[in-house]
């Protein structure tokens, strides 16, 4: 009989549908599979911004530690919530195909707009940075927890409306409360959004590691999430960082568009490259480039000491 492939995850219901999604994935390549539940540090404080917490690896630590000890052979975590630089002894092998990318307003009321004086709930600064800049008026609260936390806490009157990604809601099969899908070019989604990530410890089988990877591995989103996360590396965003990129193929060639917003939403800085889809990390590394010399690294290094105080 051949190994069952043990596959750590949060307990959530978004995180438990990107695992049962790797379980089929890996079943229709004839792998056996169990899912392992694992209790992380993002999830279990709820009551500060993630950005207070520290970034990194606020959702991936505890799944690190069972994959060096072999408890689990393979974490599964949305790929946005991955940290640039992973620690060492650890990679990604796979990504699955991506989801529509999009950020998206979830509300029971359907008249809800940006155009309007609203309240919006949304723990991300990305998405506060980028409503302060093209939105001012619009006011925002910060909403914590699993999706189904979040509507509890909106149906309650926190806010009028919840910033998702398009992913998470669509997955939790939320569809009829989307009143609204952002524009991409305002609203440039998180690196790596809609697309879940395999990771493993270096040191799990070889043989093991190539059958996971060639039944998971979605080569197009691959490809756009190496340019992409490339390019977070150089700035070293984590979750607190509001940074966004968003690589795009066609045919053989590659186009990124990404950049920064500072906290007060004041300056944005967003510039597209384009380059060879067999370089991703190469236009990634160019993106970050010309986004530091467009002004870029003085509003990173002025959010890092805001953060940091």
């Amino acid at each position: 009989m051949s190994q069952s492939v043990k596959i750590g995850t949060r307990g959530s219901k978004l995180a438990l549908w990107q695992a049962y999604h790797v379980e089929e994935l890996l079943l229709k390549a004839g792998l056996k599979a169990e899912i392992v539940i694992i209790d992380t540090k993002g999830d279990q404080i709820l009551d500060v911004s993630i950005a207070k917490i520290g970034s990194k690896g606020v959702f991936t630590q505890e799944l690190e530690d069972q994959l060096l000890d072999g408890r689990i052979d393979i974490a599964v975590h949305s790929a946005k919530d991955m940290q640039s630089n992973l620690p060492e002894g650890f990679e990604i092998i796979a990504f699955t195909e991506r989801e529509k990318e999009n950020d998206v307003l979830v509300s029971h009321d359907k008249s809800v707009s940006l155009k309007k004086d609203i309240v919006l709930g949304t723990s991300s600064t990305r998405r506060v940075s980028t409503l302060k800049h093209f939105y001012p008026h619009v006011k925002t609260v910060d909403v914590r927890g699993n999706l189904q936390t979040r509507i509890r806490k909106m149906e309650e009157g926190l806010c009028d409306a919840l910033l998702l990604a398009y992913a998470g809601a669509h997955r939790m099969e939320y569809d009829h409360m989307i009143v609204a899908e952002l524009d991409l070019d305002e609203f440039t989604p998180a690196v790596g959004q809609g697309s879940v990530a395999i990771e493993v410890a270096e040191i799990l089988d070889p043989v093991l590691k190539t059958k996971i990877a060639t039944a998971c591995n979605h080569q197009e989103t691959s490809l756009r999430l190496r340019a992409e996360r490339a390019y977070l590396r150089v700035l070293e965003g984590g979750c607190s960082i509001p940074v966004f990129a968003l690589a795009n193929l066609v045919g053989n060639q590659l186009s990124l568009k990404g950049g920064i917003v500072s906290l007060d939403g004041k300056e944005r800085i967003s510039i597209l490259v384009e380059g060879n889809a067999d370089q991703p990390e190469k236009l990634g590394q160019e993106l970050a480039d010309q986004v530091f010399a467009a002004g870029g690294k003085v509003i990173l290094d002025q959010i890092k000491l805001t953060l940091n105080k």
